[in-house]
């Protein structure tokens, strides 16, 4: 079954043109059965690009997914027009007293901030807390797993001498793991931040499972079984030309930037890039999704409950 999004938003046509199924308020009301609610928190600066790659890989599942956009209150985006947002959108404050099945948080271009100095930082620690309670299940993305590693679980993050750009091969530390079902033992992922989380620093009573890693980028994915949360620290949601875009802005702006590591064929920035992690990252989000539907509760107020009351 298809994901459900705004028929006007600008990734309903993308994806229509792309094959993906995408359904209608009226035939999705016609099916009997509860749709998965999906949030995805989006932080990123070009918040149409990165919905329509979210709702790409959630759209490829089997399952009748509704998807709500939401975004941080009293930040002001750059570079979406208002209109789309007061159109697609809804802030955190709008959306606090739902329940919902799975929710995402992006990466954003600010990691080489302290967290305090982000403007925003107050705010998301609230939203990661209301996660624990709200959503059966969190997925956190690069810069946003940091964020979230730091807040549940001290995890420092450490700026590099020079951007982590590009495609590396990563190795699958846990095959038996239902969110690497179908994965092969080592596949490709693309990475782009100048900071990074550490192996040593990862606590070892917190129940948090290093399921990716890359010999030369370090841990990848990192799965918590408390608060079903995912923790992924690369942008295994990029398109084929995310990567390209990012190098000839650099190039544009006389930056000094690495051509991206195995990402052009025979590294010739001149020649079309190929996409090698597209298969990985559907068959991860779809890995995801049926988890959430075989564990959430049909009554979607039950999400969350024993802590609510505890609270």
């Amino acid at each position: 079954m298809p994901i459900k999004i705004p028929d006007q938003l600008p990734a309903h046509e993308v994806l229509v043109r792309e094959g993906v199924s995408v359904m209608d308020e009226r035939t999705a009301r016609r099916q009997d059965i509860r749709p998965l609610q999906i949030g995805l928190l989006n932080l990123m600066p070009n918040k149409i690009r990165t919905e329509t790659q979210f709702a790409r890989l959630i759209g490829a599942t089997p399952l009748q997914v509704e998807l709500t956009l939401v975004r941080i209150g009293n930040h002001k985006a750059k570079n979406t027009p208002e209109e789309h947002l007061i159109t697609f959108y809804q802030t955190w404050e709008e959306v606090k007293d739902r329940r919902f099945d799975g929710f995402i948080v992006t990466g954003a271009p600010i990691e080489l901030l302290p967290y305090e100095e982000v403007t925003y930082w107050e705010e998301l620690t609230r939203i990661l807390d209301w996660t624990a309670t709200n959503v059966h299940s969190s997925f956190y993305i690069c810069w946003g797993a940091m964020a979230a590693a730091r807040h549940f679980h001290q995890v420092p993050k450490y700026t590099l001498d020079k951007k982590a750009f590009g495609v590396f091969r990563h190795r699958n530390n846990a095959p038996a793991s239902p969110y690497l079902a179908g994965f092969s033992d080592d596949f490709a992922i693309p990475v782009s931040r100048w900071t990074e989380v550490r192996k040593a620093d990862i606590p070892g009573d917190a129940g948090l499972d290093l399921l990716m890693e890359s010999d030369v980028t370090g841990p990848c994915l990192l799965a918590e079984a408390t608060g079903n949360r995912l923790y992924m620290f690369n942008h295994i949601e990029y398109d084929s030309t995310s990567l390209k875009e990012e190098y000839d802005r650099d190039v544009a702006a006389g930056t000094a930037i690495e051509v991206p590591h195995g990402y052009y064929p025979d590294d010739d920035p001149s020649r079309k890039p190929l996409n090698r992690w597209r298969s990985h990252a559907h068959l991860l989000f779809g890995n995801w999704i049926n988890q959430v539907y075989q564990t959430t509760p049909y009554d979607l107020e039950e999400v969350g409950r024993d802590l609510r009351l505890a609270s």
